[in-house]
């Protein structure tokens, strides 16, 4: 039955909803749901939408002998919707998104309540972040972005906060935003950030604290999907944008275009997937001459000339010694709180 209710009721309102989303997680959620036990702010409720699972995982769930766990089971209805029912659902005045295979520090909600609370401006309080394999093992850090304070032109530009699993934002501000678009399946937080980033300044917590995991199963191995709702969030958010942010698009569609090249090569491991990385580039170029420039697309192009000129196994190799003779810094571990 929609809506049911599988676990405990939390006692009294709590500051912070923590909102996550299951559909299928029985391999991470056990180990996502401890990094949310972990957190050395306590006053929170855990909110599980289980968006129609049909493996373990509200088995495994109901494991858990945690009073501020509540999991709510549905009939699937993806990502956006499970989030929207999660917000339907929460109580506290402050709320934060984690998908079921994503990890959080230790300090995560702690420092960005914090930070919102120091700053009465801001509405949302946003990490760096940090991605890690199936099996939890680092493996490279996004680029410390400095933005806060009116971060809508940034926002507009690039998904800046990198996925769903970030952002510490006000309830009222939820409110006044609306919830997420449940027409897209891929691309919805960034659609969200644009609209909260409209409405609010950003306060920025200078810490790696979001690790994102990165698998064959997750969703930026679709590429396809992620370019058609990438681009119908773009275009939709430069109707919506003033004409003196209008310039600003030409650059979005080469940053969006730029990042899809890299997912051809990372998620499509075939001469098929490089063409598409190649004419995805050339898009971008030609939207923005100048991204070439940018050290990104210059590893990029330099990757897409090894990959043309060498069967694709042998230019994977080149490319990790070239990638040792230059390392790019970010492919080192960053400094995180220890997870245990």
């Amino acid at each position: 039955m929609d809506g049911l209710v599988t676990s405990y009721e939390v006692n009294g309102v709590p500051t912070i909803s923590v909102i996550v989303p299951a559909y299928n997680a029985e391999k991470t959620i056990l180990e996502t749901i401890q990094s949310i036990q972990q957190q050395t702010l306590s006053d929170f409720e855990l909110i599980v939408i289980d968006d129609g699972s049909t493996d373990k995982t509200v088995e495994l769930l109901s494991t858990i002998a945690d009073s501020r766990l509540k999991v709510f089971s549905y009939e699937n209805g993806g990502l956006p919707v499970a989030r929207n029912r999660g917000i339907e659902r929460a109580t506290g005045e402050y709320l934060s998104f984690i998908d079921a295979d994503d990890l959080w520090t230790p300090d995560k909600l702690e420092t960005q309540l914090a930070a919102l609370q120091a700053d009465p401006d801001a509405g949302v309080a946003y990490s760096w972040t940090a991605f890690i394999d199936e099996n939890s093992q680092y493996l490279y850090a996004r680029d410390p972005m400095p933005f806060e304070g009116n971060v809508y032109s940034n926002i507009l530009i690039e998904n800046f906060i990198s996925s769903g699993s970030n952002i510490l934002v006000q309830r009222k501000l939820v409110n006044a935003a609306g919830w997420f678009d449940p027409a897209l399946k891929s691309a919805e937080d960034w659609d969200y950030y644009i609209r909260l980033a409209a409405r609010s300044p950003f306060v920025l917590v200078p810490k790696y604290q979001i690790l994102y995991r990165r698998s064959s199963q997750s969703m930026t191995s679709k590429v396809d999907v992620m370019e058609r709702n990438c681009l119908l969030v773009l275009n939709r958010a430069f109707e919506q944008a003033p004409s003196d942010l209008q310039h600003l698009k030409s650059k979005s569609l080469a940053n969006a275009y730029r990042f899809y090249a890299l997912l051809c090569i990372a998620h499509i491991l075939t001469d098929d997937g490089v063409k598409q990385a190649t004419r995805r580039l050339r898009q971008a170029i030609w939207f923005d001459p100048a991204t070439v420039l940018d050290r990104k697309t210059q590893r990029l192009i330099l990757k897409l000339t090894l990959l043309n000129l060498f069967p694709y196994h042998l230019a994977t190799r080149v490319s990790r010694q070239l990638g040792k003779l230059f390392p790019n810094a970010l492919a080192k571990p960053v400094p995180l709180v220890n997870q245990e």
